[in-house]
């Protein structure tokens, strides 16, 4: 099957009906126990907690591991360590992965991109392809974010992987590896991925699963609605408009700190204006505060403080509202 017939397929699995999906979801979960030793990856969000509960349906004792980041909306976090099986904590805090690599702002790639042009290891070659674009044109930073290159704050995509990635993998060193809940319409990387390797894939380390991503949001609040399974308090209630399912509460979870897609916000979504109305003291702490700093690598730069993280500063150049 070609990548059009791929992408093809996808749209045809998106649009099935729920009970469909769920047996779907169910024997790509068989299939990946027949082939390793599994656990869950458990944020305590919504989706986590269908894939949690989906997972559990088909063999009980599958342990749940949630990765107590720090960076949770409370409830969640308290959501979380109490249905999780297992905790575990990262080796850094955020204000060190900040201090260290940079802000999470933009995108993953784009971050990332900004952070190899400015990293003196980074060799020419790969400087010219993120300013210029490789023969096709890719892998660069966008036009509009190239003004970001002079920001006197790091920028990385490095938390992710410290904050989340690296414990679980530190977990799976016995062996075991994750079902994730991710799903394709959250992102175009994920839909590649699916397009690629279908819901059971084998990177270039390890295997893993995600046997929710052909599910859609309306897919997850139908399922949490129909088992009434308990979600954070954060997420409010879920109801019922114009036929479709929504929550009163905030629409997604996640690392609340994280800048990523900020700038694509609707009025009415904004997380930073959301976390001032919701939690006013972890607001102050995360937009307060900051200072230069010089570091190791001999140049000032903009970071954490005792008093906050410094997001405002670095919003205010990222142009999002807080």
């Amino acid at each position: 099957m070609n990548t059009k017939e791929r992408y093809k397929q996808l749209e045809l699995m998106k649009a099935l009906p729920l009970d469909v999906k769920i047996g779907k979801s169910k024997l790509r979960i068989r299939e990946a126990l027949a082939l390793e030793d599994m656990y869950i990856s458990y944020s305590g969000g919504k989706d986590s907690t269908v894939l949690k509960h989906l997972v559990q349906s088909v063999k009980a004792d599958i342990p749940s591991v949630f990765v107590n980041t720090g960076l949770e909306y409370r409830s969640l976090r308290e959501h979380a360590t109490k249905n999780a099986d297992t905790t575990v904590r990262p080796k850094m805090n955020f204000k060190e992965v900040l201090i260290k690599y940079g802000y999470p702002i933009i995108s993953k790639m784009q971050s990332r991109y900004i952070e190899d042009v400015r990293n003196p290891n980074v060799c020419d070659k790969i400087k010219d392809i993120r300013i210029n674009g490789s023969e096709k044109g890719y892998y660069k930073i966008s036009e509009k974010w190239k003004y970001l290159l002079k920001a006197d704050f790091k920028i990385s995509n490095k938390c992710c992987y410290h904050m989340k990635k690296s414990p679980m993998s530190i977990y799976g060193k016995n062996g075991s590896c994750p079902f994730i809940g991710t799903m394709t319409e959250e992102s175009n990387k994920r839909k590649t991925q699916w397009i690629e390797h279908g819901c059971n894939m084998v990177d270039s380390k390890k295997f893993k699963s995600m046997p929710m991503s052909f599910w859609t949001v309306q897919d997850v609040l139908e399922y949490l609605e129909r088992y009434d399974l308990e979600i954070p308090s954060v997420y409010g209630d879920i109801i019922k408009v114009d036929g479709e399912y929504k929550t009163t509460g905030v629409n997604r979870t996640g690392c609340v700190f994280c800048g990523y897609g900020a700038h694509m916000e609707k009025e009415g979504e904004k997380r930073f204006v959301d976390l001032k109305i919701r939690d006013k003291q972890l607001y102050d702490y995360v937009i307060g505060g900051g200072e230069y700093k010089e570091l190791k690598d001999g140049k000032k730069w903009w970071v954490p403080n005792n008093k906050g993280l410094g997001f405002g500063h670095v919003l205010d150049v990222y142009d999002v509202e807080y």
